[in-house]
């Protein structure tokens, strides 16, 4: 018998907010205004866990260019 190991393909919104630290409120605002990507599935919000990547790599980049 195999075991098969699913990993999860998507978050929502909340679990961004978790993930980023911040709160729900400001995590829905950087989705809204596409800060952050995400599609909508049915009346859902959901993110990829690379787009939550190239956020962070984003704000990163920017906080390099500001101290240099």
């Amino acid at each position: 018998m195999t075991t098969t190991v699913i990993t999860r393909k998507w978050h929502t919104t909340a679990e961004v907010a978790e993930m980023l630290g911040f709160g729900l409120s400001k995590t829905k605002m950087l989705v809204l205004t596409g800060e952050i990507r995400s599609v909508k599935v049915g009346r859902n919000r959901r993110i990829l866990p690379e787009w939550v990547d190239e956020y962070v790599q984003r704000v990163a980049a920017g906080a390099e260019g500001i101290c240099a």
